[in-house]
């Protein structure tokens, strides 16, 4: 099977402590709707920002490559390795 390419759009927010915390990750149909969809999600208000990736791989073998970051939205790190 060829590889597939999936749109990600995830926001993020604060917890109690001042931690950053992932939500809910969307797929989206493309590139341009990820980045929609997060630009849009960093606007909500418990949402300190957003990021839209994408990930490359074959499902059926459970094989992905690194997520590629498309664009980040908000007050979010530089640094998103760390999340």
């Amino acid at each position: 099977m060829p590889d597939i390419t999936y749109y990600v759009a995830m926001p993020f927010r604060r917890d109690e402590a001042g931690m950053l915390v992932a939500g809910a990750a969307e797929e989206c149909q493309s590139s341009s709707a990820a980045l929609r969809r997060a630009e849009a999600m960093s606007r909500l208000p418990d949402n300190i920002g957003a990021i839209a990736f994408s990930r490359s791989g074959d499902p059926l073998m459970g094989e992905f490559s690194d997520a590629r970051l498309l664009r980040k939205f908000g007050e979010l790190p530089d640094d998103l390795g760390e999340l």
